[in-house]
């Protein structure tokens, strides 16, 4: 292999009572896909961003091209032709696509934005990203979360990146997206960029990735590893620095009809345009699944069952009461909590601690005369991250400071803390890497087992399949089957969400 496009050395950055990276080491070549490996709180996001020119090292040495170099903003990393796009996305939701793209670097001339140009440029950008029919004069904002991760890849393209760091690209997208976005970044090494790619699915690794580095507690713990061979089990002992198993809790094996009560009923739930006529159940201590593309209405049942969104048609009842149609206070009474896909933006409260994320849903219990009861919040929310293997386990920590990961752990961890009846989780490992997945789960069987029931959306149909006791299969916004989770697999589904036959 050439001599490394860029290359990092003993790299060092430390934050006031953490060292986030100690010594790490990455050298990244031309035309490689180089995937980062690490659990949350491994390093993965402040190495990025010491790229990305945010924030600066304490130590160590950055060569690009075979030459040391400083990256003391991100203009100066995007210079040199570093581009990054992150897991939360940074992008203008008030802005156009276009004018996110070009934001920077608008397209001008005599100090005039020519939009026409700009225009013609996005549109280029889309199609080559296989998204032509993304209008380049419509609101960020507007878009879906797939629309939005489009978007901001083509804005690192327009920078004509030769390194592009990808932070959880797929987390949003659906199977086709997936396929797409593995196609664009081949054309791009093909060329010469380099990618550096950070994914917990390590079916992903496999599929687009050249070599490996891994991360554990701020230090490489691996270098160069070859992608493709690299044992599974070798990788995640890497990672955890123990041998997690992929094995989904057991389902508790049930003789003669299903006598749990009903906790859920949904009866012909419509709203235009998301989804038509969705009929379910779910029983005490019931795990069911939504499995569908990217925009088949699963999140949208979800905020529709939660409240968020009024239905134009249709009923939900709880405990067979009917549950007043977009009201979120209605449902959180009746025992429904809600752990959405877009933490930062629908969950979180970023400027306060884990502790008051976590107890949000939960302040009665540690209430005392309209006081709340600091000590005892801290103790069951210090108990409730370190269950999740939160890090750090600091419940005084400004949630803000955290990876994607544990600010996803955060969320969950609160409706944990509650007295949920009903839990509705809406992509809830996304961003989570392998070795909490497996606490994750067994957390999410242990409540239904308590008696909670549980309505889980999740794009990866592995998940669904192991971790639900019946699946509901959505596409274009119907029911298109309903079965009990062993009798379907992953190739049934997939055929079902994209152009297989609708069943009942």
């Amino acid at each position: 292999m050439s001599a490394p496009l860029l290359e990092m050395k003993g790299v060092v950055k430390e934050f006031p009572g953490v060292r986030a990276l100690d010594g790490v080491d990455l050298d990244v070549a031309a035309g490689e896909v180089h995937c980062l490996l690490g659990q949350n709180g491994a390093g993965k996001s402040t190495l990025i961003k010491v790229l990305a020119g945010a924030h600066q090292p304490d130590a160590g040495h950055i060569a690009w091209e075979g030459e040391a170099v400083t990256l003391p903003t991100p203009t100066a990393a995007m210079r040199h032709g570093i581009a990054t796009i992150y897991q939360e996305l940074d992008l203008a939701d008030g802005l156009t696509v276009a004018e996110n793209i070009y934001l920077g670097h608008e397209q001008a001339r005599l100090g005039f934005t020519q939009r026409s140009r700009m225009h013609s440029a996005a549109r280029e950008l889309l199609k080559r990203l296989g998204h032509p029919e993304i209008p380049v004069s419509r609101e960020v904002g507007d878009l879906s979360a797939a629309g939005k991760q489009i978007v901001s890849m083509a804005r690192a393209l327009s920078h004509r990146a030769r390194l592009i760091i990808m932070d959880e690209p797929s987390a949003v997208l659906a199977h086709d997206e997936v396929d797409n976005l593995f196609r664009v970044i081949a054309d791009l090494t093909a060329d010469g960029v380099a990618v550096v790619y950070i994914s917990h699915r390590l079916e992903e690794i496999r599929r687009i990735g050249d070599r490996v580095t891994v991360l554990k507690d701020g230090r490489t713990v691996a270098r160069g590893l070859p992608a493709r061979t690299t044992p599974t089990s070798d990788l995640v002992a890497l990672m955890t620095g123990r041998t997690v198993e992929y094995v989904f809790p057991p389902r508790p094996e049930r003789a003669g009809p299903d006598e749990r009560p009903v906790l859920l009923e949904v009866a012909g739930l419509s709203r235009p345009g998301e989804f038509q006529d969705v009929s379910f159940s779910v029983r005490a201590g019931e795990i069911v699944g939504l499995a569908g593309l990217v925009g088949s209405g699963r999140s949208e049942v979800l905020e529709t069952v939660y409240g968020a969104r009024r239905p134009a048609a249709g009923q939900v009842r709880v405990d067979g009461s009917p549950l007043r149609p977009g009201s979120v206070t209605a449902a959180v009474r009746a025992g429904l909590g809600l752990a959405p896909e877009e933490r930062k933006s629908q969950a979180l409260f970023m400027l306060s601690s884990i502790a008051r994320n976590v107890s949000m849903s939960s302040l009665r219990r540690f209430s005392r005369a309209g006081f709340v009861d600091t000590r005892a919040e801290l103790a069951a929310t210090g108990e409730a991250v370190r269950s999740l293997d939160l890090r750090p386990p600091d419940p005084t920590r400004p949630v803000r400071t955290l990876s994607g990961g544990n600010q996803q752990k955060a969320v969950v961890a609160r409706w944990l803390l509650s007295d949920c009846r009903l839990l509705l989780l809406d992509e809830p490992t996304r961003g989570v890497d392998v070795g909490a997945r497996a606490e994750l789960y067994t957390l999410i069987r242990r409540l239904a087992d308590s008696g909670v029931g549980v309505l889980l959306v999740s794009s990866e149909v592995p998940e669904v399949l192991g971790l639900a006791d019946r699946v509901l299969v959505l596409r274009e916004g119907r029911v298109v089957r309903e079965a009990d989770a062993p009798d379907l697999d992953e190739s049934q589904v997939l055929d079902l969400v994209m152009e297989g036959s609708a069943e009942t």
